[in-house]
């Protein structure tokens, strides 16, 4: 790869912020085992004008998971876990409920893929009456160990290997995992087992005093203006809560690219790490789908993997190309639906990075109505009764119909864009169950969408690439005609 051009990177970073305005902004460029290119912008606090530098420091959210996961790979490394065997066998706090009878057990790797049949929301009533801060508590209050959450048993509410769902409990789970077999609390092998190996002097799963005073304030873009957020601690610190400076992430970020070693010292043996970035769920082979912990991503040929973090006020993101040898990072304390521009402009600059552009919608490839007629109809969610993220965005289900010519998809959610219906583009010449949506203007560029079929060739579901969402095609439910803007 060539030399980084600095102020071609300033430029773009300047554009990322014009286009999407964040109360700070700290992004990073992390090649040849350190940090390369460092950009920040704004204040860590508004009241105080304090700048957004190296040094600052960020809540992680959930790029946490990614932590506990290496501490799971490490103890599977000293033959302390298999992969394979029934989590329970590790667990000590709880244990891992079946709803039913005769279901196979979930397995520390079901858990590393979100597979595990854990349920989003542990209880449900949190999730109407905490709202934005969900399974969260106030700071001076002591926080209920997962035995006292749980009250011992965690139920799972599908049979693990089944159903994808994203879930902060799952991962949870794993940092009990963790204690249980090392025998220390997660905080204390975080700190002896990765931070320190890495150099990280500034990282923390707790919020310790020696960070408070570097700690950035996390705000919300309101009508009036940019209003502080109550910080709050989660009852799931393993997927949760690490606390760290784009300093130190730069440190994390570099040991990931170098196989498991950084500057300092490692954490894991080369083949662990490109274990953990292959592909260990595939909602169908023409979706990347998820490594232990890490999503996976197909930046022309180039493999990468990512991680988002998201608490109220705060959005956390890295993005790697081990291959290319770089990877890039991004921290906010303020900015609206970060969510979605965060993890799309941080893959754009990567693939900046490494000269591929950003998958576009093609003008190359024929529409071929001749198979419409299959794919029309109604899809119901693959998705637990609490996974919040799916019904969001696929709502009552996904409908694929025909609009003024045009192949549409849209789903039966509040999403006003989603609502409407996107048009459905071809993305590949050799294969008409291939194509691409553009969300460009919310930030996340285009997205792959596949139709899979079973082996007689009727069409069973489609799948969204990045969100990793799935509908199944419901029998006998023939799509009327398709309305913008109404249910058809």
């Amino acid at each position: 790869m060539p030399n980084i051009d600095q102020s071609e990177l300033k430029r773009s970073v300047n554009a990322i912020v014009n286009r999407w305005p964040a109360v700070g902004l700290a992004v990073g460029v992390v090649r040849d085992a350190g940090l390369e290119f460092f950009f920040g912008h704004g204040v860590a606090h508004i009241e105080s004008a304090i700048p957004v530098t190296e040094d600052t420091v960020f809540r992680m959210a959930s790029i946490t998971k990614t932590f506990t996961a290496i501490a799971v790979m490490q103890l599977e490394e000293q033959g302390l876990i298999d992969m394979d065997a029934p989590a329970n066998d590790y667990l000590r706090g709880f244990r891992l409920v079946p709803a039913k009878a005769g279901w196979r057990p979930a397995t520390t790797r079901h858990l590393l893929t979100h597979t595990a049949g854990v349920p989003e929301w542990v209880h449900p009533s949190r999730m109407i009456n905490s709202g934005w801060f969900g399974e969260s508590f106030p700071l001076g209050e002591r926080l209920p160990t997962l035995a006292e959450y749980y009250r011992g048993g965690l139920r799972l509410a599908a049979e693990p290997g089944t159903i994808w769902t994203y879930t902060d409990h799952g991962v949870a789970t794993l940092g009990q995992i963790a204690e249980d077999v090392s025998g220390q609390p997660l905080h204390r092998y975080f700190r002896e087992r990765i931070f320190e190996p890495l150099g990280m002097t500034d990282t923390d799963l707790l919020r310790s005093q020696r960070l408070t005073s570097r700690l950035a304030t996390g705000y919300r873009l309101r009508s009036n203006g940019a209003k502080a957020v109550t910080d709050r601690q989660w009852v799931t610190a393993a997927a949760s809560s690490i606390y760290s400076t784009p300093r130190d992430m730069a440190r994390y970020v570099a040991a990931l690219l170098g196989g498991g070693s950084g500057e300092h010292g490692s954490i894991l043996q080369p083949e662990t790490v490109a274990l953990m970035f292959e592909p260990h769920y595939q909602p169908d082979p023409r979706i990347p789908g998820m490594g232990l912990a890490f999503w996976r991503v197909d930046l022309g040929g180039h493999p990468a993997v990512e991680h988002q973090g998201v608490l109220p006020g705060f959005n956390s993101q890295i993005f790697l190309a081990p291959d290319d040898g770089v990877g890039v990072m991004a921290f906010t304390n303020g900015s609206r639906n970060a969510a979605s521009w965060l993890t799309g402009e941080m893959e754009q600059l990567l693939r900046e990075l490494i000269g591929f552009p950003r998958e576009r919608i093609r003008s190359d490839v024929p529409q071929r109505p001749e198979i419409w007629g299959e794919l029309c109809g109604r899809y119901r969610p693959r998705a637990q009764r609490t996974d919040m993220q799916a019904w969001g965005i696929l709502g009552a289900g996904a409908e694929v119909g025909v609009r003024r010519g045009q192949l549409i998809l849209r789903t039966l959610s509040a999403i006003p864009a989603l609502y409407r219906g996107l048009q459905l583009h071809p993305d590949d010449k050799e294969d008409p169950y291939v194509f691409r949506i553009d969300l460009s203007k919310y930030g996340l560029g285009t997205v792959r969408v596949v139709f899979s079929r079973d082996p007689s060739g009727t069409t069973t579901g489609v799948h969204l690439d990045g969100l990793l969402l799935s509908a199944q095609k419901r029998s006998g439910r023939p799509l009327g005609r398709l309305h913008a803007g109404r249910p058809a």
